[in-house]
């Protein structure tokens, strides 16, 4: 009788319940990239061509289009402001007159801090809600390939062996292989995968090695796997990911103050790189409201000239460039690129800087269609035709109304001084600039410009300079540019949230204030890539105005008498050097 009783009382809530819960359709998905919108048409489509490694607008005469003649810069006028440049950074006494004004600018801050660090601290508390916490942060240099934490993808390969492994996901010597016969072939079971057998993770026999590193990317030592799950354009069609990363991308909008810039890469291989990239983003569905992408141009041009796969440097420019030249002239020719540039901020150069450069960069160069050294052209080469390109494109894509892309590149973390030469005449922020604390007359133009520097101390403490050593406490002191990123979180990060991993292990390192670490949150967001239209609902409407009028401390929580500091110390300097250039 009592199970009978119970059955019944089961029964009846069941039916209770059901019948007070209103069904609920499933939502229609999201259309993030505008697949049901028209893609624009303009009056006036051009003629592409191109011309020492640039692409050019040409009209119907068959000249350079009058309107994009000013944004074309040539070789020469480059080499020669190099030059300029590195006659400024070797002067003796401007090394000193620089130096000078730097220690001053350090000295000035400590002084501030020991004035007003209280008072700092009392108009962020006076600020109702927001703290450290709940201020928007950007990490300005993340690559997409290892934007995951070891245990992350531990957990992931783990799942798709247990739950694919009848999926076939590569086909080797003209034979298709399953899930289950890849890692039978090595060996492997789920049960046996851990940390240590994924092997991801930096440890210190890395230090200077820049090839480990880059075999870090290998789980378990196997390109195979690499190949299988953190490949965007594999058998799989770089489905798996793309899975791991809409994880990554789901934790940050969990978080929902943090967003990220990662990088996916172009290799210039071959023209349909672009397409394939876009297509893959836009069928996976790769979006979120956290997120601006950036594309990596991986320096590799001696590889691919060695394998045969290019005739000379110029078919990489080609490669690059060419598809994005078209599609901002005809959107129809490639529908899918132009909706996935639509969330892409800029382009990025990396690769190992410490390789030794046998070639150097200089009027007796050769063009790009006549580059076919097998040797790597130069690191300034790759930057000025980058820049000689992305130029144009962006006036190009201007006057069509649309987005433009900056170039923030890897520069100063290891290798020779003119690196940041040609990343101060040609970028808009860069990533590292480690070395810029050895050359004091580049430090203080990087102030004067305030020019971002997106800095990675845990991924440096690993590869080139030890923690202790990182000049970027002198820099925050100084007044420079300067934001925390993660650059690897899959090598140098243990927790889910990487940045915050950075910020707490600064903090504790240097002894960071709130207010410190307020400021260089509010410095990565400027340095971003975002939207103006999000960084005034991050910053204030007022954001891109100097002094205490740019400055909502209410959504920075940075106080006004940091930022005014900040302003009277920059036009303290700018009115000394005027001063002195009139004496």
């Amino acid at each position: 009788m009592w199970h009978a009783w119970r059955f019944c009382y089961v029964c009846k809530s069941v039916l209770f319940s059901a019948a007070n819960t209103s069904f609920h359709p499933p939502e229609p998905p999201v259309d993030h990239w505008g697949l049901d919108t028209p893609l624009p048409t303009f009056p006036v489509t051009y003629t592409l061509g191109r011309k020492h490694g640039v692409t050019q607008i040409l009209g119907e005469d068959g000249k350079v289009v009058e309107t994009f003649r000013p944004y074309y810069i040539s070789k020469d006028k480059f080499l020669k402001d190099t030059e300029r440049m590195i006659t400024m950074i070797t002067d003796g006494p401007l090394k000193s007159f620089c130096y000078r004004r730097l220690k001053y600018l350090e000295n000035k801050f400590q002084l501030h801090v020991l004035l007003n660090e209280l008072r700092e601290l009392h108009e962020q508390k006076s600020v109702p809600h927001r703290d450290f916490y709940n201020i928007r942060k950007v990490d300005t240099h993340i690559h997409a390939a290892s934007s995951m934490n070891q245990k992350h993808l531990l957990r992931f390969i783990k799942k798709k062996m247990k739950t694919e492994a009848d999926t076939v996901v590569l086909e080797k010597n003209g034979r298709k292989v399953t899930m289950h016969e890849v890692f039978t072939n090595l060996g492997i079971t789920a049960y046996d995968m851990s940390v240590d057998m994924l092997d991801v993770h930096a440890d210190r026999n890395m230090f200077h090695r820049f090839d480990k590193f880059n075999a870090k990317y290998n789980p378990v030592g196997e390109s195979t796997l690499r190949e299988i799950f953190i490949k965007t354009d594999n058998y799989v069609n770089g489905k798996y990911f793309a899975e791991v990363l809409k994880e990554v991308l789901s934790d940050l909008e969990d978080s929902k103050y943090q967003q990220a810039e990662p990088r996916l890469s172009i290799y210039g291989r071959s023209k349909d790189e672009w397409d394939k990239l876009a297509k893959w983003a836009i069928s996976h569905d790769v979006w979120s409201s956290n997120v601006m992408w950036m594309v990596q141009i991986p320096r590799l041009y001696d590889i691919y000239k060695a394998k045969n796969m290019i005739k000379n440097f110029d078919v990489i420019l080609d490669n690059i460039f060419t598809p994005l030249f078209e599609v901002t002239n005809d959107p129809s020719s490639h529908p899918e690129l132009y909706r996935f540039l639509q969330v892409v901020s800029g382009l990025d150069s990396v690769d190992d800087e410490s390789k030794h450069e046998y070639v150097q960069f200089d009027r007796t160069t050769a063009q790009p269609e006549n580059y076919v050294d097998s040797e790597n052209p130069p690191y300034s080469y790759y930057l000025y035709y980058m820049y000689a390109n992305i130029t144009v494109l962006n006036a190009f894509r201007r006057s069509r109304g649309m987005n433009t892309f900056a170039l923030r590149p890897h520069c100063g973390e290891a290798g020779h001084v003119n690196h940041l030469v040609a990343g101060y005449l040609t970028s808009e922020s860069i990533s590292h600039g480690l070395l810029l604390r050895k050359v004091p007359v580049l430090q203080y133009l990087f102030y004067l410009t305030q020019m971002g520097i997106a800095m990675s101390p845990l991924s440096n403490n690993s590869l080139f300079i030890s923690y202790n050593r990182n000049p970027l406490p002198e820099y925050l002191m100084k007044g420079l540019n300067v934001s925390l990123s993660t650059d690897d979180p899959l090598q140098f990060h243990f927790t889910k949230e990487a940045l915050m991993e950075e910020f707490s292990i600064a903090a504790q390192v240097w002894k960071l204030s709130s207010c410190d670490m307020c400021e260089l949150a509010r410095n990565s967001v400027l340095q971003s890539g975002f939207e103006d239209k999000v960084k005034i609902h991050w910053l204030g409407p007022s954001y891109r105005e100097e002094g205490v009028t740019g400055n909502d401390v209410s959504r920075t929580n940075v106080p006004d008498i940091r930022v005014s500091y900040r302003y009277e110390a920059m036009v303290d300097e700018l009115t000394n050097l005027f001063r002195t250039k009139h004496l």
